[in-house]
């Protein structure tokens, strides 16, 4: 770890939006907002900054939900960037920041990283826990408009308003509200992608791990656009990325995306990035992606090309 201190020292000083490391950290236990409080549940050192564990009760949802809050070594002494990462199905806040190794490359560029769940939890809705690719676990980042999920499952509302007015609310003088990107893996790859094109101009850049890429055509999709939205296909193709891209007005669309040729959800259908890519390069956009030999859908192919994703969204947030 000295050696990474060291180095992370030396990386700062060559990146100009950054101020040198000087300041130390202090140990938050509750931050207020105007509309609720987000309980500290631990703080742990990891790569020189904080990874803050939080909970809060979520209007959005009904329930408390959970998230972990990584603020980098930088954070101490200005405003950082915010880079959500979305996980996937089953996922909890826990998985990516436990094995993702995405805070080493998010000290070096200086910027704060937001895990959310997957789904409400605790709803008490009947059948929630039933299938682990539905309910629990499995928000798919929409709104649901179907009963009885539509009073618990507004993932997207979740996402993109209440979670991050409440961050920019309770921590005004190290999140920059102004540069913020997604990324995401599986199921919260579908939720970058869709995020993005349905929100213009609120984030800064996309990318994605083996991205849900068209869910009205995959097995995965089908079952949670029915159970969340009902029966009307019109209805699921603007949750739908595919479909999204092919519509998309903003000036330019740019994406970088992973898949592994080993991931077995890949060889059975459920993410189907070609047929994204197509629709994609068709719409004039621009889209990366890379098929990476042997790798599969673990946190062993996102921890392996996370660097990589880090650095693609440090261009967008750091200029």
């Amino acid at each position: 770890m000295k050696a990474f201190a060291s180095f992370l020292q030396q990386h700062v000083r060559s990146i100009p939006h950054l101020k040198p490391l000087t300041a130390s950290f202090t140990s938050p236990k509750r931050y207020s907002t105007a509309k609720m409080t987000f309980e500290t549940k631990a703080t742990i050192a990891n790569f020189h900054g904080k990874l803050l564990k939080l909970s809060h009760n979520s209007t959005s949802t009904g329930t408390p939900m959970n998230l972990n809050l990584y603020l980098p070594p930088q954070s101490a002494t200005q405003k950082v960037p915010v880079l959500f990462y979305l996980s996937g199905l089953t996922c909890t806040a826990e998985n990516c920041s436990e094995k993702g190794f995405m805070q080493r490359h998010a000290s070096i560029h200086g910027i704060a990283i937001v895990y959310p769940d997957t789904s409400p939890r605790g709803a008490n809705i009947t059948g929630e826990d039933d299938s682990w690719d539905f309910g629990t676990g499995a928000g798919f980042y929409i709104d649901a408009t179907k009963e009885p999920w539509s009073k618990n499952y507004r993932m997207e509302s979740y996402i993109t308003s209440e979670l991050p007015q409440a961050l920019w609310a309770a921590f005004p003088d190290k999140l920059d509200s102004e540069r913020v990107s997604i990324f995401g893996h599986s199921m919260g790859g579908h939720g970058a992608l869709t995020l993005f094109l349905k929100h213009p101009g609120m984030y800064k850049s996309v990318s994605a791990f083996a991205p849900i890429s068209n869910p009205i055509n995959c097995p995965w999709g089908q079952k949670a656009f029915s159970g969340y939205l009902g029966d009307d296909k019109e209805q699921w193709k603007k949750h739908d990325a595919t479909e999204l891209v092919k519509g998309w007005k903003g000036k330019g669309f740019k994406t970088l995306i992973d898949v592994g040729t080993a991931d077995n959800f890949y060889k059975q259908g459920q993410l189907l990035p070609e047929n994204f890519e197509k629709a994609a390069k068709e719409a004039g956009a621009e889209v990366e992606v890379r098929y990476q030999p042997e790798y599969d859908h673990s946190y062993y192919f996102i921890s392996t090309f996370g660097e990589d994703h880090v650095a693609y969204h440090a261009k967008f947030l750091c200029k």
